[in-house]
């Protein structure tokens, strides 16, 4: 979807309120006047001190435009981690993040990647910035033309997503580098999707690998709400996954009990059988075509465009993007959206598959308008805020001392019959970050199509010879 960029003066980078659409070639200028450039002892202090950063949830709760939830599932530990922060970078940036762990360590991994990937965000993009410091402020200086040449304009917002897509691959990059050499957590066997956006104005960037799921809640021409996916479900199925993990040796094929849930395996092993071509961690299988670099892509967001909610696959299992839509739109109050989405999962869950384990589901819902209820209301509702300080979170985070696995053991293949909504995305390439080719498309991501379990058991690294 396609979008204008206005520059027509310096006032426009500086008079506008807040949801109002902000210029592509203006954006990183924002980010210059309010934020100064870091350095790494800013990164650290900034890492020490999270619980007390405002506007930024992560417990079951509320901020300014957005709510968030989440629910244990019946597999052990909760693995999923849910963020929102908003004045990620300015009073009108927001970022918002889920991340589904898996493994015995996954709940470690899913909140590591929670706590430090919106940092090693935020630093490459400041360098970005720093670098084009000169150029932009021209930019948005000196130009007071009322008629923009379209061809410079559409250059002007080539380059912008040029630059967040690179900061969101050397971001991503450099995570799973800081995971693979974390002294005191493991995550050879372990390891978290991730879906993450920022939106800023009008704008709306995302980066993300793995099968958590981001849509989009908008009205047609008939004023009804209708559901567009907005990322693909990154798993071993989609034929341009199958074909990489292949290269690498790896191997691809679902067991004859799951037949609709391809895997990935080691080439000398039936293990582990991770049910996704894309995660952080999971560094056993990383030699063999499982990568962390992300997806990206960037939609201009219109009056037409209402919320977007972020969630775990637990959701997207028994839940059909119309579905989701369908219950935030309707919701009784914009506080309790999150809550009633994870709620109506379970359900379905118990109604649907009874004798299958549900899954941990995690859900956040940004409005675009930037409105919520009133507190009152929300109150009235029995749904604590937690939009101030973190205390709160801790108690969930709790549970990051303990020793505990999640259950590896199989159950059954869980299929939605609704049909797979089209997207658009733009795939980076493996080694220079930049787009490649428009093949596949109008894959879909098997909506509905899970495993019970991201793994199916650990590896054994044993001699036997691999199954035929």
């Amino acid at each position: 979807m396609g979008g204008c960029v206005s520059i027509s003066s310096r006032s426009n980078c500086n008079s506008r309120s807040n949801g109002e659409s902000v210029s592509s070639s203006c954006l990183w200028m924002d980010m210059i006047r309010q934020k100064r450039r870091r350095t790494f002892s800013d990164h650290v202090t900034t890492l020490q001190h999270l619980s007390s950063v405002p506007n930024r949830i992560l417990a079951n709760g509320r901020s300014h435009s957005s709510c968030i939830f989440t629910q244990q599932g019946r597999k052990g530990i909760n693995q999923d981690a849910m963020i929102v922060w908003e004045g990620f970078f300015a009073e009108d940036v927001t970022f918002c993040g889920v991340f589904d762990g898996h493994g015995p360590h996954g709940h470690l991994v899913a909140r590591k990647v929670r706590d430090t990937l919106p940092l090693k965000l935020s630093t490459f993009l400041n360098s970005s910035e720093s670098k084009r410091n000169a150029s932009s402020a021209n930019c948005c200086r000196n130009v007071k033309f009322d008629v923009v040449d379209p061809a410079k304009n559409a250059s002007a917002e080539e380059k912008v997503e040029s630059m967040w897509s690179q900061a969101f691959l050397k971001s991503y990059k450099a995570m799973d580098k800081e995971l693979r050499s974390h002294p005191n957590l493991d995550c050879f066997c372990s390891g978290s999707t991730a879906v993450t956006i920022v939106k800023q104005g009008s704008n709306l960037f995302m980066g993300y690998i793995g099968d958590s799921r981001a849509i989009l809640g908008s009205k047609d021409n008939n004023d009804r709400m209708v559901a567009i996916q907005l990322t693909v479900d990154l798993k071993p199925d989609l034929p341009r996954e199958a074909e990489r993990i292949k290269r690498c040796k790896g191997r691809v094929f679902a067991l004859q009990d799951e037949p609709e849930v391809q895997r990935v395996w080691l080439p000398f092993d039936d293990a582990p059988g991770l049910a996704m071509a894309r995660a952080f961690g999971d560094f056993c299988l990383k030699e063999y075509g499982v990568i962390s670099i992300p997806e990206f892509s960037h939609r201009i967001l219109t009056d037409r465009d209402k919320f977007v909610v972020l969630a775990s696959d637990g959701v997207w299992d028994v839940l059909s993007n119309e579905e989701v839509v369908e219950i935030v739109a309707s919701a009784p109050t914009r506080s309790l959206a999150a809550r009633i989405v994870v709620e109506s999962a379970a359900r379905e869950w118990k109604s649907k598959y009874p004798t299958s384990k549900m899954d941990d589901c995690a859900v956040v819902c940004l409005f675009l308008d930037g409105k919520m209820d009133s507190e009152s209301d929300y109150e009235e509702q029995g749904f604590s805020s937690v939009l101030q300080s973190n205390h709160s979170c801790h108690a969930v985070e709790s549970d990051d001392g303990q020793n505990v696995e999640p259950y590896l053991q199989r159950n059954f293949t869980v299929r939605s019959a609704e049909d797979s909504n089209h997207y658009n995305r733009v795939p980076i390439d493996m080694e220079d970050g930049q787009n490649t080719g428009n093949d596949e498309q109008d894959w879909s991501g098997l909506e509905g199509v899970t495993r019970v379990n991201s793994l199916v058991q650990l590896p054994r690294f044993s001699e036997e010879k691999p199954r035929p």
